[in-house]
C-alpha cells in the first residue's frame, strides 16, 4: 500500500497510445460520416451507403478496429437516363458503321498512292532566261558649261581720265578773257573812288574795294563753274559711250548664252528620249517576265490543286470513320462540394501526461511540507535534550 507521501505512478505509454489511437479513429469516422452528404439535383442524385468494413490492428498496442467502407452511387434523372441510353445506342451504331467502313479501307490502302497523273511543275528556266533589264542608254551629248568669250564690261572710260585737264584748259581760257576785263574794271573803279575824294587806304576805300573783290571773285567762281560744267559734260559723254559699249557686250552675252541654253535644251531632250526608250524597253521586259511568272504560278497551282484533291479523296474515308467513332457523351450531373464541419481530434496523450505532471507536482509539494515538519520536530527534540525538559527531570 503506498505511503502518505509516495510519488504517483507514471502513466503506461502503451495504454496512453491505445487511448490516443482510439480517439483518432473515432474522430476520423465521425468526420467521414459528416462529409458524406447525400445530394439530389435535377440531373441526378448522389447517395452514400456503407457496404462493408476493413479490420485494422494497431501495431503498437495490438488493439483492433473495424473501419467502415462506404460506396458513392450516382443515379441520373429519368430524362437523363433515357438520353444516356439513346446516346449509348447511337455510339454503338456508329461504331458498327465505322467498323464496316474500316473494312473497305483495306482495299483502298492496298493500292499505293501515286501522283503520276499530276500536272508538271512550272518551268524555272522560263524565268531564269528572261532578257536583262536595260541599265544604260545611248549618249545624248555633253551639257555645255561654257560659251564663247564676249567683250568685257567697261568699269571705266577714257582710260580712267576724269577730264580735269580739259577743265583747267577751259578755266584758263576763260580766265585769260576775264582777267583783262577785271583789271580794267579795277582801274576804272579806283579812278572813280579818287574822283569822289575817297583816299587810298581809308575805310571807305577798303569797303569799296572789298565789294569789288567780292564781285571779281564771283566772276572767277563763275568761270570755275563753267569749267566744272564742261568737265561734267565730257564725263557724261564718256559714260554714255561706256554704257553703249556695255549694252552691246550684254546683248552679245545674252545671244551667246541663249545659243548655249538652246544646245543644252536639245541635249536634255535627247537624253529624255533615250531614257524614255530605255524605260519602255524595261517595261516590256517586266511585262514579259510577269507573264512568264504568271504561267509558272498557274502550273504550280494546278499541280497543287490536283494533289489536294487526291489527298482529300484518300483521307476523306478516314475522317468519316473517325467522326463516326467519336460520338457525343452525356453530361454527368454536377454535384456540390459540401463543406461539412469536422470534429478536431482530442489530444488524449497530452491530457494524460499533463495530469501526471500535476499529480507529481502535488506529491513534490506534499513531500517538501512533510520534510519541513519532520525537520522542525527533530530540531525541537534536540533543544529539549541539551538543557530543557530532560535536564530538569534529573
Amino acid at each position: 500500500m503506498p505511503g502518505l507521501f509516495d510519488s504517483p505512478d507514471p502513466p503506461d505509454p502503451i495504454q496512453t497510445a491505445a487511448a490516443q489511437t482510439g480517439t483518432n479513429v473515432n474522430t476520423a469516422l465521425a468526420n467521414t460520416a459528416l462529409g458524406q452528404v447525400n445530394q439530389v439535383t435535377p440531373q441526378g442524385n448522389l447517395t452514400y451507403s456503407q457496404t462493408g468494413s476493413t479490420h485494422f490492428t494497431d501495431p503498437t498496442t495490438g488493439v483492433g478496429y473495424d473501419i467502415p467502407q462506404s460506396t458513392a452511387t450516382q443515379t441520373l434523372s429519368p430524362m437523363g437516363q433515357a438520353t444516356f441510353d439513346q446516346s449509348q445506342q447511337a455510339q454503338y451504331n456508329l461504331a458498327a458503321l465505322g467498323a464496316d467502313q474500316s473494312g473497305r479501307l483495306r482495299d483502298q490502302f492496298s493500292t499505293p498512292f501515286s501522283i503520276a497523273g499530276a500536272p508538271a511543275f512550272g518551268d524555272v528556266n522560263s524565268l531564269k532566261n528572261a532578257p536583262q533589264a536595260q541599265t544604260s542608254f545611248g549618249d545624248a551629248g555633253q551639257i555645255g558649261t561654257t560659251f564663247a568669250n564676249t567683250p568685257g564690261i567697261q568699269s571705266s572710260y577714257q582710260h580712267g581720265d576724269d577730264f580735269s585737264a580739259d577743265r583747267q584748259r577751259i578755266e584758263a581760257g576763260l580766265m585769260e578773257r576775264l582777267d583783262p576785263s577785271l583789271q580794267q574794271e579795277r582801274s576804272k573803279y579806283e579812278q572813280q573812288l579818287a574822283d569822289q575824294g575817297i583816299r587810298y587806304g581809308s575805310p571807305a576805300y577798303e569797303n569799296a574795294m572789298r565789294n569789288y573783290s567780292m564781285q571779281a571773285n564771283d566772276a572767277r567762281l563763275g568761270v570755275i563753274g563753267k569749267g566744272g560744267e564742261e568737265q561734267a559734260r565730257l564725263s557724261t559723254m564718256a559714260r554714255e559711250a561706256g554704257e553703249f559699249a556695255n549694252n552691246a557686250a550684254q546683248q552679245q552675252y545674252e545671244q551667246t548664252y541663249g545659243r548655249a541654253n538652246f544646245a543644252n535644251a536639245a541635249q536634255q531632250q535627247q537624253f529624255a528620249q533615250n531614257a524614255q526608250r530605255g524605260t519602255f524597253n524595261n517595261a516590256a521586259l517586266a511585262q514579259n517576265f510577269q507573264q512568264a511568272g504568271t504561267a509558272f504560278n498557274a502550273s504550280n497551282a494546278a499541280r497543287q490543286q490536283y494533289l489536294d484533291e487526291q489527298f482529300a479523296l484518300r483521307n476523306q474515308p478516314i475522317n468519316e470513320i473517325s467522326a463516326l467513332l467519336s460520338g457525343s457523351q452525356v453530361s454527368k450531373p454536377n454535384f456540390l462540394n459540401t463543406g461539412g464541419a469536422t470534429i478536431p481530434t482530442t489530444d488524449v496523450a497530452g491530457l494524460i501526461n499533463r495530469n501526471f505532471d500535476q499529480q507529481m507536482a502535488v506529491s513534490n509539494q506534499q513531500s517538501a511540507t512533510a520534510n519541513n515538519i519532520i525537520g522542525g520536530l527533530f530540531g525541537f527534540a534536540g533543544g529539549l535534550g541539551r538543557g530543557g525538559f530532560f535536564n530538569s527531570a534529573k
